[in-house]
């Protein structure tokens, strides 16, 4: 009787002990941590030259870093201005207001859709393309692979904002010249304190900008082929935008990280209105932050060798949707407690602080563009006494209701100047004040000033209530 000595598979399959021989993608996994992965830093010049050599991306810039100065230098010389725009009444008289009309445009707009186009389809091209197990074989670390695609991504939406900022401003200047800025309390500003806050409103919109990216990057992670992930930054920037108009506390606006694109208008006050924008460019800081190290796990998590992969299904709503709603909750119950902010923030008080100081400074830019005896703020004293619908609702609120009697006295003069005004609040706290009489005072008639004729400053303006303000 022989005996039979059991036979040792491996001597024979060589893909029993190596699996690598029937998939390639296994050794990403298997081997050890440094072994021939490249370089974050090759990676990202590597992922950064896919991005630009696409022509999307190649129109994309130059849209940015061309079409916001015809586009201001186009209006600024026209007759009829965008009023209804923050800022859109002062392009004839300064260059400084054509970046800030940009900015309202791209905070509502632009950047979501350049976020969408640029982070929300970063890794689901390569599901499309099916080009994961070859980036995996030469780069051989996931993780390497996530950083480098989202500092390529992170580096062109930096050059399409710097587009828009440089493109903006050179043609306001060029068209308009560097005058003084009117603010929206009515203060001028400076040509030198103009340009430095502009470029602050600017960099205050990156955060908010910056939470979009990562919106977008979760989603391309997340849904992979799938179209969503590529319309998920618009989606979530159109949405919130809707809330901002909604009769919602001040606590859950601030929650919200597009507040970023509207709390900039701060800027423009004196003193500058700073809680609310330091508040929202927080929060839109967080959601970044956190977006993106759920978009990092679900990215390392996933199954490279299913070529039919298609998403993360569960896995999306769990590690996607709950923590970002769990961190607006948070958020909300954090502001509510930290700042007076349960209701509206729009008061009546508020409102009549603001018009009042609004149009002081106002009334000393009429004075001079007239050539009349000048007079300070001090010696008006201003005052404004506001009701909404008649005093028959709270007297609080945004609406088009609001219809204020502004005072005031001239020195030498015994009678107390009145003028009319109906406020039309929207529920950020952004009013346009809107004359009705006397004629003489805030009726439409043109002055001339050194950049040309202008209508009466004290006819329309903007102003904000401070949303937080205390006092």
């Amino acid at each position: 009787m022989t005996a039979t000595t059991p036979t040792d598979p491996t001597a024979t399959d060589p893909t029993a002990t190596d699996p690598t021989a029937t998939d390639p993608t296994a050794s990403v996994l298997t081997e050890p941590a440094d072994a021939r992965r490249v370089p974050v830093s090759r990676g990202y010049r590597f992922e950064l030259v896919k991005l630009v050599s696409q022509w999307r991306i190649r129109l994309l810039v130059l849209a940015c870093w061309i079409a916001p100065g015809l586009f201001v230098a186009g209006v600024s010389q026209q007759s009829t201005l965008p009023a209804d725009t923050l800022f859109g009444r002062w392009m004839h008289a300064t260059g400084w207001a054509g970046p800030l009309v940009i900015l309202g445009f791209a905070g509502t707009w632009a950047l979501p859709l350049l976020t969408s186009v640029v982070a929300g389809d970063v890794f689901a091209a390569e599901d499309r393309l099916g080009t994961w197990r070859h980036l995996l074989v030469a780069v051989r670390s996931p993780a390497r692979i996530f950083v480098a695609k989202t500092l390529a991504s992170l580096t062109v939406i930096l050059l399409l904002v710097a587009g828009l900022v440089v493109s903006s401003t050179v043609g306001g200047l060029v068209a308009v010249g560097n005058q003084p800025l009117v603010g929206l309390d009515g203060h001028l500003l400076s040509p030198g304190d103009a340009a430095g806050r502009v470029l602050l409103a600017w960099l205050a919109a990156l955060a908010p900008t910056l939470a979009l990216a990562a919106i977008g990057l979760l989603g391309s992670v997340a849904l992979g082929r799938s179209p969503m992930g590529l319309l998920l930054p618009p989606i979530v920037a159109l949405a919130m935008s809707v809330a901002q108009m909604l009769p919602l506390p001040v606590a859950v606006r601030l929650a919200l990280p597009t507040y970023a694109f509207i709390s900039w208008n701060g800027l423009f006050t004196s003193p500058a209105q700073l809680a609310p924008l330091l508040i929202a460019v927080a929060v839109s800081l967080v959601w970044a932050v956190l977006a993106t190290v759920l978009a990092h796990v679900l990215f390392v998590r996933r199954d490279f060798t299913n070529p039919a992969y298609d998403g993360s299904g569960r896995r999306a709503i769990t590690l996607g949707v709950l923590p970002l709603a769990a961190l607006t909750a948070v958020t909300v119950a954090v502001v509510a407690v930290a700042t007076p902010s349960t209701d509206s923030g729009i008061e009546q008080e508020k409102v009549q602080k603001s018009l009042a100081t609004a149009f002081g400074h106002l009334y000393r830019l009429q004075t001079g563009q007239l050539h009349r005896p000048a007079v300070t703020e001090a010696q008006l004293k201003a005052t404004a006494a506001c009701t909404k619908s008649d005093g028959r609702v709270a007297q609080e609120g945004a609406g088009n209701d609001w219809r204020c009697v502004v005072s005031w006295r001239l020195p030498g003069v015994p009678v107390t100047g009145t003028a009319i005004y109906q406020l039309d609040i929207t529920s950020d706290g952004r009013f346009v004040a809107d004359g009705d009489g006397p004629k003489e005072v805030n009726g439409y008639f043109l002055v001339r000033t050194s950049t040309g004729d202008a209508p009466n400053p004290l006819w329309q303006f903007d102003g904000n209530v401070d949303l937080l303000d205390t006092h």
